[in-house]
């Protein structure tokens, strides 16, 4: 029998479904206790359930419709909702987004911090929409992904419509106009990627002014690139995988240690009379004898005096100043304020924030240094930020033992990028660069072990500090205290 005419052409609600992300396998036992298992033998448990709920759960592999369970629905309901958001916090979800419940993938959103959920917010036919200046869509192996470092997932696009949608949206686009061309992202998804910031709202009496209307005023600041490689060159933003595996074993040789000489007659400076050892400079004994120590003596760990002096000649305002640009007279009066090391464009944009584990006459705890007043100022953070913060440097170490002080060097940004185009972040890198010798070169001299880190979690760090991770976050990282033995140098 035909269909009643008013339900032809009906279109079906889209589906979002939760399901295990990359190789992970759900490992269920007698018990009822449930474990994401990874590639090597690592499993991460995530309680026990009901047989009902346990069962329900291996939907999990294929995908579960986030409409299918919640907190409000039965008793297997709720426990299917607490081991999703279990896995969400974990990150260990990805999200399918298809047409109906039994269609092709559209869109296959990857989490790209922990605690990501997919969250459609309201959309009117008349609200203006645009594709964020810091959006970039490009080839992953055989695959298209739709990201942003400000967003919370990439978009893995299975249907290529939509990426030919998405490219419209380079300007400004009312909601119900889209909605009635074929082929257009659905208003679910829309609304996803508004929550991911990946698309943005405008006024539409705002003008052309784009960069100014998306995000706070310290976005502004930001140029494509340095944001893009401040969120993907650290922690906490991004699930890619991150430190020292030799990803390149078996396809490329290690280059050697020192670079293979030039063609052509050498200048043999070998020949040339040696210095006598009793002339050589306090200085040039003290990069000698400069290197990094990755485990501390917590018997006799550093004391409050010593900490003291060694912010006191790193780290230390030692003058200030004011100065007007060189813009014809008309530019405003720009404060300078002079520490021990070189900065660029004497900005001096950087901050130190001490994670304090084990020092003789300070608290425990996690600190600002005031390099004005030279006084630390304590924060208040929840034990487990603290502690995941030390328990990252140990890891990053490869040390038995947390160090006994870690100094997050955060940077602000917009201090520099005031100033300076389509380079500040590589002048910031560089200003943290002469600052890691300045505190290495210190605690050499105060004969304090000292070890640079080439790991930060952004998103850790803006949980404890509450600032957003482009207004102020960390560019480098500098374990001390007072070193268990010599080492080798490195």
């Amino acid at each position: 029998m035909r269909a009643p005419a008013k339900n032809r052409g009906r279109k079906t609600a889209p589906t979002i479904s939760a399901r295990l992300g990359g190789q992970l396998t759900l490992a269920t036992h007698a018990d009822g206790s449930i474990a994401a298992g990874f590639d090597g033998g690592y499993s991460v448990a995530l309680g026990k359930f009901s047989a009902g709920a346990v069962d329900r759960a291996q939907g999990l592999r294929a995908g579960l419709p986030l409409g299918s369970f919640g907190p409000d629905g039965t008793a297997v309901d709720k426990e299917i909702d607490l081991l999703v958001r279990r896995l969400a916090r974990r990150g260990l979800l990805e999200y399918r987004f298809r047409q109906s419940h039994d269609g092709d993938d559209q869109v296959v959103i990857e989490p790209q911090v922990p605690d990501y959920w997919p969250r459609t917010p309201k959309l009117n036919d008349a609200d203006l929409i645009v594709l964020s200046r810091f959006a970039y869509l490009r080839r992953r192996g055989n695959e298209m992904v739709l990201e942003s470092p400000r967003a919370g997932a990439l978009f893995r696009i299975c249907d290529p419509k939509i990426a030919t949608a998405i490219a419209m949206l380079s300007t400004p686009q009312k909601v119900g106009r889209l909605r009635r061309q074929e082929g257009s992202p659905q208003a679910e998804l829309l609304a996803l990627l508004v929550d991911c910031q990946i698309l943005f709202k405008v006024d539409a009496a705002g003008g052309d002014g784009l960069r100014s209307r998306e995000g706070d005023d310290n976005l502004v600041f930001w140029d494509f690139h340095d944001l893009l490689f401040h969120a993907r060159s650290t922690e906490g933003r991004h699930a890619n995988p991150v430190g020292g595996g030799y990803p390149y074993v078996g396809v490329i040789p290690p280059l050697p240690a020192v670079r293979p000489c030039w063609p052509g007659k050498k200048i043999d400076l070998r020949k040339l009379p040696a210095a006598r050892s009793e002339a050589i400079s306090p200085f040039a004994r003290l990069l000698g004898q400069r290197h990094s120590s990755r485990s501390y003596d917590d018997q006799q760990p550093i004391t409050l005096a010593e900490l003291s002096r060694f912010l006191d000649s790193t780290a230390r305002v030692r003058s200030k100043w004011e100065s007007q640009p060189d813009l014809d007279g008309s530019g405003p009066m720009i404060g300078y304020a002079a520490r021990p090391y070189p900065s660029a464009g004497a900005s001096y944009e950087l901050e130190l924030y001490l994670a304090v584990a084990n020092c003789e006459g300070l608290a425990r705890g996690f600190y600002h240094y005031d390099a004005g007043g030279h006084a630390l100022t304590p924060i208040e953070v929840r034990a487990h930020e603290l502690e995941a913060l030390l328990t990252g440097a140990e890891y990053a170490m490869g040390a038995p033992a947390p160090p006994q002080i870690l100094i997050t060097i955060a940077a602000r940004f917009g201090r520099v990028s005031w100033k300076y185009s389509s380079f500040a972040y590589e002048l910031i890198l560089k200003d943290v660069g002469v600052l890691m010798q300045t505190l290495y070169l210190m605690a050499a001299d105060m004969g304090l072990g000292g070890c640079a880190l080439g790991t930060n979690n952004i998103d850790l760090f803006s949980k404890m500090t509450g600032i957003e991770f482009h207004i102020e976050g960390p560019v480098g990282q500098f374990a001390m205290g007072r070193g268990a033995e010599p080492e080798a140098p490195g």
